[in-house]
């Protein structure tokens, strides 16, 4: 509708500076020409936006405007309600508790009103996890450097000192964002690879820029190696695979097995381990480094268990 899509278009250029008519098109899937009505449609209503125009032009909202009334939907005010309890499942902060409770409190809501349910539990990644964010935020807010022994994705093992920034989900597992003293530069850490991190008294000495666009780079900079695969499945692994692998089938045979192409990340055991853990019912294909690991790791287990 609309009146919909001109609300959305008020609030997404109240948060934000200079929004150009193109990203508004490609943000509401409208034209261009519809966006151009809809801003003028907007200041007729009485709302002050201004245009500009050039390489860096578009839209903005003026910044004396305020909105004042409640313009949420019930629809809006679940979603809000549903995310917030999603957080709460993952991550133990008692400021988000409290921010749940308020919009408990505020708004018309029931219990009996919500249907989608998300848990996050497992972000957690145990108690050990959730005091190293506990910590590691505690840190940020006040700006503290931290220190702890480090082991990376390779075995190596090293002491760092950093400046801690952000920390950040992603791939099932927590990451600190932070400008690495010995690196001289900003680095990801994985949670789960870190031991005896100290909270010292020493201040962050640097000025960081902004940390959202750190924090992209640093994952856009990932050298990390990527493995294709090819799989040959059969009928029984079919669900799991394709739970774990999110691969693309590219061939169905008459019995049911088919062959799948899936992707690893180098040195992450993840996706490794899922191979393993299939047994006969996944066989590489390709490439044969894979093949080559997954015989060494074979051998290494049988010996294991050898009377």
């Amino acid at each position: 509708m609309k009146i919909d899509r001109l609300i959305g278009i008020t609030m997404y250029l109240l948060n934000r500076n200079v929004v150009s008519a193109k990203e508004l098109a490609e943000r509401f899937e409208v034209s261009v020409r519809t966006i151009v009505r809809d801003i003028d449609s907007l200041s007729s209503a009485g709302i002050p936006i201004s245009s500009s125009t050039g390489a860096a032009g578009g839209y903005e909202i003026l910044d004396t405007f305020k909105l004042n009334k409640q313009i949420t939907t019930v629809e809006d005010y679940l979603f809000i309600i549903t995310a917030l309890k999603g957080m709460c499942s993952a991550y133990d902060n008692k400021k988000i508790n409290t921010t749940l409770e308020k919009m408990l409190t505020a708004g018309h809501y029931k219990d009996e009103e919500q249907r989608v349910f998300i848990d996050f539990g497992v972000v957690s990644e145990g108690r050990n996890i959730t005091e190293l964010v506990r910590e590691i935020e505690e840190a940020i807010c006040n700006k503290n450097i931290v220190e702890f022994d480090y082991t990376g994705s390779t075995g190596r093992k090293s002491h760092r000192i950093v400046e801690p920034l952000a920390l950040n989900y992603r791939w099932y597992a927590w990451y600190m964002l932070a400008y690495c003293t010995y690196k001289n530069d900003y680095r990801l850490f994985k949670l789960n690879r870190l031991a005896d991190l100290i909270i010292t008294d020493k201040l962050i000495e640097h000025e960081h820029g902004n940390i959202p666009d750190l924090l992209e780079k640093q994952w856009r900079n990932d050298t990390r190696r990527n493995i294709s695969m090819k799989l040959l499945c059969k009928a029984e692994a079919r669900v799991p695979i394709m739970e774990y692998a999110k691969g693309k089938i590219i061939e169905e045979r008459e019995n049911g097995d088919f062959i799948m192409l899936a992707n690893g990340i180098e040195n992450e055991r993840i996706w490794f381990s899922m191979l393993l853990g299939f047994g006969d019912a996944v066989q590489v294909l390709e490439p044969q480094e894979v093949i080559d690991m997954l015989k060494e790791k074979s051998m290494q287990i049988q010996n294991l268990y050898k009377d």
